[in-house]
């Protein structure tokens, strides 16, 4: 029996676990020195295809990813919900861009969401590329046209800037946030 092989599988990009554990020892000293929760943070990495798993809730314990999730980015003047930017996402942290901003957050307030499953976490920006989220009404948030599963060869549907999950994702990553006694990071990076 032969077998036929799939190009789109075989080209299919992958994590370099070598970013994200670098990512991640800078993350624990950042949260260690702004005290922010050092159980756990979360880490977006925009360099990967939106159509991957590319939301990482990562624990500092373990020294390991214990999620991961898709997530959107902002679309720019590219079609809202569309995902023309799927491979190569641009980023500002000027108003009205609808583009996604690098950097890190932290995650405040939590709130009623017109999106998803009604609930949103305000992000405060922490460097000059994002220091601008909260005049931007930059927020976490899900949004019910995001999926569970990765789509690629796909992407995930662009928002105005705002990093979307599933409602599903939302749900399990929620109680996470809401109950940690210090706020938790959030680091956007390409």
């Amino acid at each position: 029996m032969s077998t036929v092989s799939n190009p789109i599988t075989e080209l299919k990009p992958v994590l370099n676990d070598s970013k994200l554990e670098k990512k991640a020892k800078e993350a624990l000293k950042f949260c260690e020195t702004e005290n922010l929760n050092t159980d756990f943070c979360i880490l977006i990495d925009m360099g990967l295809y939106s159509g991957l798993k590319r939301f990482f809730i990562y624990d500092f314990n373990k020294k390991e990813i214990s999620q991961k999730y898709l997530v959107g980015h902002g679309c720019g003047s590219n079609s809202w919900s569309g995902d023309m930017s799927k491979e190569n996402p641009t980023f500002s942290n000027e108003d009205n861009s609808h583009l996604s901003s690098l950097g890190k957050y932290k995650l405040g307030e939590r709130g009623y969401s017109n999106w998803g499953v009604n609930r949103k976490y305000l992000m405060h920006g922490l460097e000059k590329t994002n220091n601008n989220a909260l005049k931007r009404i930059i927020v976490f948030h899900s949004w019910e046209k995001m999926s569970d599963d990765e789509v690629y060869p796909n992407g995930s549907p662009e928002g105005w800037g705002c990093p979307t999950v599933s409602n599903n994702a939302f749900m399990k990553i929620d109680p996470m946030i809401k109950n940690s006694q210090k706020p938790v990071l959030m680091w956007i990076y390409n």
